[in-house]
């Protein structure tokens, strides 16, 4: 396990006129987005009855919708950072061709976040919480895995652990700016009055969250592609 090693720590301050250069990349997490303000504005009419159950489910097909997006993003994304025209059409057609892979690689990560929390809950709160961060961030690189590294399922989960440990500081900056920008950010977003009702507010913090995913695409591209591919060039 390495402590440090290769880190653009610039390319965080580059992804910001890419993403501008480049906006068809938000068009998935866009589409992920609208798919999960219909998903909140429905789950409440479907699971209230029943006492809240199912609600779970429906959150659950939410994340597994933006982390397919992320991934086309990702892909994407890689495109633009290795020079080539990267279009959406491009990375759609490769995301279809991957779909397989990457559906099982989101599927496989939400499942060990699932466990780590579940063990952690029978052994009290805090180390639950703990061990859903460690499984998190070992996990950070999966849906790159998949998309770009091109790791089936299961073995996206040993290239993301692989990725981190070959470089576990770089591992750390993306996942401090990840929770900065996907999970602090729109928390603050969240509270601004919009000047609409609920669900028109809903649906504008959504949009909000398509480009911060879609900004995100880039760090993590770039990151994965330095770790996992380092030993080519």
């Amino acid at each position: 396990m390495k402590l440090g090693g290769r880190v653009d720590v610039m390319m965080y301050a580059r992804a910001i006129p890419m993403l501008f250069t480049k906006p068809s990349i938000i068009a998935m997490p866009a589409l992920a987005g609208v798919i999960a303000w219909g998903v909140a504005e429905i789950t409440p009419l479907l699971t209230d009855p029943l006492g809240g159950a199912g609600a779970g489910i429906f959150s659950s097909i939410v994340q597994v919708i933006y982390l397919y997006a992320f991934g086309i993003a990702v892909i994407q994304a890689s495109n633009a950072w290795r020079g080539r025209k990267a279009t959406f059409d491009e990375a759609w057609e490769e995301g279809k061709r991957k779909s397989g892979s990457i559906l099982m690689a989101a599927l496989g990560f939400l499942f060990i976040i699932w466990v780590a929390g579940y063990i952690g809950s029978i052994l009290g709160s805090v180390i639950g919480f703990f061990l859903e961060l460690v499984a998190a961030f070992f996990l950070i690189y999966t849906i790159p895995a998949a998309a770009i590294g091109g790791l089936p399922g299961q073995a996206a989960l040993s290239g993301s652990i692989n990725a981190v440990k070959a470089n576990v500081f770089g591992a750390a900056l993306l996942a401090i700016v990840f929770v900065a920008i996907w999970i602090v950010l729109p928390n603050y977003i969240a509270i601004l009055p919009f000047g609409g009702n609920f669900a028109v507010n809903n649906l504008i913090v959504a949009a909000i969250h398509a480009v911060l995913l879609a900004y995100l695409a880039f760090p993590f591209a770039k990151q994965y592609d330095d770790v996992a591919f380092s030993r080519f060039w």
